[in-house]
């Protein structure tokens, strides 16, 4: 995809964004998970457990900040925003623009966009992709339970087994293997060893993420389907005081 600058980097920036990401979310998922187990299978708002302090207002307002953050780096990565401070070259994935972006250059396609050279008209016809998006999160609050479904489901097949499958399918002729732009890497000292760590995410991830997955994820929405509502003020909140006493 031409959103990509430099191609060859892409696994290197990948591994290194995914370590980050690691830095942000195993310590607070551990530490939340720890402290409410099992209160979290029908409470996906993590928020709502916490007891009402400033520091749970604090923890709403930097993820806020988080969010804003987040959209001027994806501005920058579009060019309509250009800082030294929100350069593309040191936010490489910013989640919504990322996923979002295959959407972007469809729509694009349809609306006879795609060669245009103006980024602000560019941006102008995204508008139509992002704006349902945004009124379908408010709509839909309920997203944790549909998400582990998906993930389970669908992600398991698009991110593990379909690939390490195409891979295997690439590369099962000896020519193919001779000729491949990529060897092995030092790790896995041969095309064996490919094949064999291939062959385990396969089964793992079928059997685990897939059958395991997929079964508590349903399990979980079937349990929390009674309590989902369109437009939620604040969903799986704690009734208030007064509401308790009428």
């Amino acid at each position: 995809m031409h959103a990509m600058w430099k191609p060859q980097k892409f696994k290197s920036i990948y591994l290194l964004a995914t370590l980050y990401v690691f830095t942000l979310t195993i310590p607070s998922a551990t530490s939340v998970y720890w402290a409410f187990g099992d209160q979290l299978l029908d409470h996906s708002n993590a928020f709502s457990l916490l007891p009402h302090s400033a520091w749970r207002d604090a923890a709403v307002i930097l993820m806020l900040i988080h969010q804003v953050i987040d959209f001027l780096c994806y501005l920058s990565h579009i060019g309509l925003v250009k800082t030294k401070w929100f350069s593309a070259s040191n936010f490489q994935f910013i989640t919504f623009g990322f996923a979002c972006t295959p959407l972007y250059f469809v729509w694009e396609k349809v609306v006879g966009m795609h060669d245009t050279k103006s980024i602000c008209l560019r941006a102008v016809c995204r508008l139509p992709v992002v704006i349902p998006i945004w009124f379908l999160a408010i709509i839909f609050p309920f997203f944790g339970p549909i998400n582990s479904a998906v993930g389970s489901l669908l992600v398991s097949f698009t991110v593990y087994i379909i690939p390490a499958l195409a891979h295997m399918f690439t590369y099962k002729s000896a020519s193919a293997r001779k000729n491949a732009a990529e060897k092995p890497p030092f790790f896995l000292p041969s095309w064996t060893a490919v094949y064999a760590l291939n062959t385990f995410t396969v089964i793992w991830v079928l059997v685990i993420g897939f059958g395991l997955g997929g079964w508590a994820s349903m399990a979980n929405f079937i349990k929390q389907v009674d309590t989902f509502g369109l437009f939620a003020k604040c969903y799986q909140c704690p009734p208030s005081p007064s509401s308790v006493h009428h």
